[in-house]
């Protein structure tokens, strides 16, 4: 499996200096269960230090993000995405994303 890649605007966006950059504990839990399962290669016990060396912000999930995923329309199925969309919504963040379904939610992409 190989992620999609997303837009040069984007990665450009991302590594802005400028940009306060966000990343969910959905993000690390992901990555976590698809390197348990095989499907990908990354040093998971790293992932922190990997944000810190990057100055990416940690986003952890809180009970407004649970909920608000869970009230979610069923436009997307991977429950990941949604909890991504339901962090997006209620902190007011856009999304870095190649998956064209996320923006149905209404929430502000950087497309793919």
């Amino acid at each position: 499996m190989r992620p999609r890649a997303i837009s040069a605007g984007a990665r450009n966006a991302i590594i802005s200096a400028e940009s306060e950059v966000f990343v969910s504990a959905a993000t690390a839990w992901e990555i976590a269960i698809k390197r348990a399962a095989g499907k990908i290669d990354f040093p998971i016990d790293q992932f922190v230090s990997i944000l810190d060396e990057k100055g990416y912000l940690p986003l952890a999930i809180d009970s407004m993000h649970a909920v608000t995923a869970g009230g979610l329309p069923p436009h997307h199925s991977d429950p990941f995405d949604r909890m991504l969309v339901a962090q997006a919504l209620v902190e007011g963040l856009t999304v870095a994303t190649a998956d064209p379904v996320i923006a149905k939610y209404g929430v502000e992409t950087l497309a793919g």
